[in-house]
């Protein structure tokens, strides 16, 4: 029997690309779901297809840029299951451009999402996970979080960040057998992509998403990291396609 049968996993993001593939993949090894993203008709598809699987899920309709929506998901799975064993901070955006074009909202957006998302999902459920002296905490990255390319100056910043946060949390909590694991995808099938503004930058993007990878590549990472015994922490992994030079 896996380490992951029966076992609390929230998920933000949840609604397509990483996160609704990692969702499937745990689902189909025993993981109770708590689904979370902005869009509850992707949410409501994605638990009827994990339940009619035989699986199950839960889901509740989740801003990451909120710290307040954030303690509610996290009191929402505890009311309902009982326990929160891992927390999957999968949400992002990445509307790369050129610093020149000054494409202002696009960056605040990244801030927000990428970097804040993930301090108010490790907040809402850090207390629970010292409480029980047990947790698991995956934060994705990027391959931008080793390396900046022209036009992702910003994102890359925030998962240069996420990847700092991650670490520090490792440090922090590592006496309380919390584990702290970050995840740095290359290019993935995903609606990524589609967030960039900058017409010009556009094109670039989407030819180098050709030979992206599928997202359950990704999943079966993070499956992998989870079912771990709970004296061993996978702490990072870069993950890119095998034709993918940065």
């Amino acid at each position: 029997m896996s380490n992951i049968q029966g076992i609390v996993v929230i998920i933000t993001g949840a609604s397509s690309g990483i996160g609704e593939a990692a969702a499937k993949e745990l689902a189909s090894k025993g993981a109770k779901l708590v689904l979370a993203a902005r869009r509850e008709d992707r949410l409501q598809k994605l638990q009827e297809e994990i339940q009619n699987q035989g699986g199950q899920a839960i889901y509740k309709v989740t801003d990451v840029t909120s710290a307040e929506q954030m303690e509610e998901l996290a009191q929402f799975a505890l009311k309902e299951f009982g326990k929160i064993d891992v927390l999957i901070n999968n949400a992002g955006l990445m509307p790369n451009s050129l610093l020149y074009k000054k494409q202002i909202e696009d960056w605040n957006k990244m801030i927000d999402v990428n970097i804040k998302g993930v301090l108010y999902g490790i907040a809402a459920v850090l207390p629970f996970m010292r409480e029980r002296k047990s947790g698991h905490i995956i934060n994705l990255s990027s391959v931008a979080g080793h390396f900046v390319g022209a036009g992702s100056a910003v994102y890359a910043g925030t998962k240069f960040a996420v990847r700092a946060i991650s670490e520090g949390l490792r440090k922090e909590e590592y006496g309380n057998n919390i584990r702290s694991t970050i995840i740095s995808p290359g290019m993935v099938k995903s609606e990524l992509p589609e967030s960039i503004t900058d017409t010009d930058f556009k094109p670039v993007i989407e030819k180098m998403y050709e030979g992206a990878i599928e997202a359950e590549s990704i999943a079966r990472a993070i499956a992998f990291a989870i079912e771990q015994p709970s004296d061993v922490a996978i702490n990072e992994m870069i993950i890119r396609p095998t034709h993918q030079e940065r």
